[in-house]
């Protein structure tokens, strides 16, 4: 969830780290009582994420990581780089456990108070996932895929595409990148909130540092996850030849710089996201990589997005340029979800469903394809069944 205004987009990427227009100020559609007054129209049940597509079923849990070799760049006091990571993993269809916690109170009221005001915290905290907590996983070795959120937004607003691409056979690990989101809940009870949104705001920090300091946090969270004393009690079923990342606005360029900070990440993904760091002159050193975006003035070829066109040529392996109709910034994201329960206004034409539903079908098709060899013709150009995708630039 980025605070990279579209207006700023299209004034020439200068950077206002503004809340996401169409965004800011929005709230739960008011009716008028008798006598005049509000109140205001909301359900009464929680909100519902999409049931995963895969054959799997699907655990979760947390790691609570310290990188003491580092110096925050946000609080240089803090006691490291810390991270909070959420594991999403195959399990049986019929495991036990508690079903996962969407986010606390907490950081459901910092979420919706940044852009829908109005919207119940303590429902959107209680959101209906699919992972169970702690339940065993499947035997096997799956690739892992690290998910990096937007700037401002919390690992949990990607939990939508972390169950459905474990239920699909992957290992997930979704960050939580201290101090850059609205709000964080630690499991010693302090709540971090955004440092960074401040830092870059108001202090002139270029988002550069956002990008290296996501691709230094990756390469922590590899050694503590695959590393001779993993972190996590799982990480045996992790291949450590398969590594890929996804990464939604700032978290898709970070996803870039982690390729080329470290030879591990072997495919990245980047949704909806401006590119803050040049590529070197090896690119990517021909890994794959997807970029999936808004099909509208700012992402189509020549669109006011340039870091785009400037970036294509240095992505030099396998590659796919696609845009969405009908989806706004914030539609490669849980967000959807929430627009349609609570009705919210300028949200996506598409139902949740079918918005939610296009990410997963495209992002699961390229990491079958190049973190598991499978075949996936969703990819090869434009398909009967999803006209809403379009392909630019088309290269192999």
């Amino acid at each position: 969830m980025t605070r990279m205004s579209r207006a700023a987009v299209v004034a020439a990427l200068a950077m206002s780290l503004a809340v996401p227009a169409g965004l800011a100020g929005t709230a739960v559609a008011q009716p008028a009582s008798a006598s005049g007054s509000t109140a205001p129209a909301v359900p009464t049940t929680a909100p519902r994420l999409p049931e995963p597509t895969g054959k799997h079923g699907v655990g979760s849990s947390v790691l609570h990581l310290v990188d003491r070799s580092r110096t925050d760049p946000w609080v240089p006091t803090a006691d490291g780089r810390e991270l909070l990571v959420t594991m999403h993993y195959p399990t049986a269809r019929s495991a036990k456990g508690a079903p996962a916690r969407y986010a606390t109170v907490e950081e459901a009221k910092a979420m919706v108070d940044g852009f829908a005001p109005g919207v119940p915290a303590g429902q959107v905290s209680r959101m209906r996932t699919h992972g169970k907590v702690n339940a065993p996983i499947s035997k096997g070795r799956y690739p892992l895929v690290v998910l990096s959120p937007g700037f401002s937004g919390s690992r949990f607003t990607q939990t939508n595409l972390a169950e459905d691409l474990a239920s699909r056979g992957f290992v997930v690990a979704s960050v939580d990148h201290a101090y850059e989101s609205f709000g964080t809940s630690m499991p010693d009870g302090r709540f971090l909130t955004c440092v960074a949104c401040t830092a870059l705001d108001r202090d002139g920090v270029p988002p550069s540092v956002v990008t290296r300091t996501r691709a230094k946090d990756v390469s922590f969270l590899l050694d503590r996850l695959t590393g001779a004393e993993p972190a996590w009690r799982h990480s045996g079923s992790i291949d450590r030849k398969r590594i890929g990342m996804v990464g939604h606005s700032i978290g898709g360029a970070a996803a870039a710089s982690a390729m080329v900070a470290d030879r591990r990440v072997r495919a990245g993904v980047n949704m909806d996201g401006a590119f803050w760091e040049a590529l070197p002159p090896q690119g990517v050193d021909g890994r794959p990589f997807l970029l999936l975006g808004t099909d509208d003035e700012v992402h189509r070829p020549g669109g006011a997005d340039r870091t785009w066109d400037e970036t294509w040529p240095g992505l030099n392996g396998w590659k796919r340029w696609l845009t969405v109709a009908g989806t706004n910034h914030l539609s490669f994201s849980d967000v959807p979800v929430l627009n349609e329960h609570y009705a919210l206004p300028g949200r996506e034409p598409m139902t949740a469903a079918r918005t939610t539903g296009i990410t997963r079908t495209y992002v699961a098709a390229f990491l079958d394809r190049h973190l598991s060899g499978r075949p996936r013709p969703v990819l090869a150009g434009p398909t009967a069944g999803n006209p809403e995708v379009k392909f630019h630039h088309l290269n192999r």
